[in-house]
């Protein structure tokens, strides 16, 4: 009975562990190192999952199976409507956040989304800034990570496209506006849509599309 014990623990962890495998390399090596809520959910859920069933006994192998089945189709479902549907990837990722607009600092953005001041200054700093009336545009993005432009600076640090949406807050920081970036994706024979990510250098608007072929 003991060894039928282990052996069933045994034969659910090597599941699991497929089945983690499966997903990183079938979803995207992300998961490793989350860059998303989608991430965060997908590693605490199968991390639960695996855990919490290989001891319990009254739990058979194909229930696990059906079990870690049902999870990855759960998150292949999540990812491809966050990748398609602009709502539900808001309503999933969230938006990045200004919390700092050329030189004042957004108090109330910042306290509703739990920054307070001296965590505010520390990311600052990493980035180089020594007081916040050099920022022109400060925006903590989803992951905590926080994205500083600074006055002078000619590009910016992040895309006005990314995964073929628009970032309005980008288009501000650089004065432009949607038509603008209609135009300009339209010149080089794509929409807005087509593109993985655009980015401004020096003036021009350079573009990755998904693919090179259309």
């Amino acid at each position: 009975m003991m060894i039928t014990g282990y052996t069933l623990i045994m034969i659910k962890l090597i599941l699991g562990i497929i089945c983690l495998v499966f997903q990183i390399n079938l979803i995207g090596k992300g998961n490793l190192a989350p860059n998303s809520a989608v991430d965060q959910v997908q590693n605490y859920v199968l991390g639960g999952i695996i855990g919490g069933v290989i001891y319990t006994e009254s739990i058979g192998v194909l229930q696990f199976l059906l079990v870690l089945i049902g999870w990855t189709i759960v998150v292949m479902g999540l990812r491809f409507l966050t990748k398609y549907s602009r709502f539900v990837k808001k309503l999933v990722d969230g938006n990045p956040v200004i919390v700092v607009d050329y030189g004042v600092v957004q108090v109330e953005e910042c306290m509703k989304h739990g920054v307070n001041a001296g965590d505010l200054h520390l990311k600052l700093r990493a980035a180089g800034i020594a007081r916040v009336g050099e920022v022109k545009r400060a925006v903590l993005e989803q992951n905590g990570q926080l994205t500083v432009v600074k006055y002078g600076e000619d590009t910016v640090h992040y895309p006005l496209i990314a995964d073929g949406l628009a970032d309005e807050n980008v288009l501000s920081l650089v004065d432009k506006d949607r038509a603008w970036l209609e135009e300009s994706v339209a010149a080089q024979g794509y929409t807005i849509s087509q593109v993985y990510m655009a980015e401004l250098v020096h003036g021009d608007l350079v573009i990755t599309p998904y693919a090179e072929e259309r």
